[in-house]
């Protein structure tokens, strides 16, 4: 039996981390979709922009079932930066395992940082907008000479 999909915007914008992570281990992209108002936007770590709650539940559900089917998303440094009564910024770095690679092998975990704004609605918080970045350690930038690659200047 699947997991249900949270229907409730979340108590405080804290709980988004988890929250999202729930979602995820549903492995159904309506409940990553659930987190955000129906007007909201998503941006990818590959810079793929999803406006609306189906564009964004489309997508994840897809991966969810493919390529990420294995996965599991663990939660680290995680702040939350109130901008009034009612916005907030989070921020969470997440570790995820067991992505399946093209070649059907167990890629290594990577690491992103989740940013999400979060917005105060009449029965509690939903994301309005959210971007997830992939972390490259020891890198300053991305070059593209033919094929994208993190690099590092201060290597030369």
């Amino acid at each position: 039996m699947a997991a249900p999909i949270p229907s409730d915007p979340l108590a405080r914008p804290e709980e988004f981390p988890a929250a999202f992570i729930a979602a995820w281990q549903t492995r159904r992209g309506e409940a990553i979709a659930a987190l955000f108002t129906e007007d909201a936007d998503f941006v990818n770590v590959t810079g793929l922009w999803w406006h609306g709650r189906a564009a964004i539940a489309k997508p994840h559900d897809y991966a969810l079932k493919s390529f990420f089917r294995e996965t599991t998303l663990r939660a680290g440094r995680t702040e939350i930066r109130r901008l009034g009564e009612d916005v907030a910024v989070v921020r969470c770095r997440l570790t995820l395992s067991g992505q399946i690679a093209p070649d059907s092998s167990i890629a290594g975990n990577r690491q992103t940082i989740l940013t999400a704004v979060l917005q105060r609605g009449p029965g509690g918080w939903l994301a309005v907008s959210a971007q997830n970045t992939d972390v490259v350690p020891g890198k300053e930038t991305h070059v593209n000479s033919g094929a994208l690659a993190a690099v590092d200047y201060r290597q030369r």
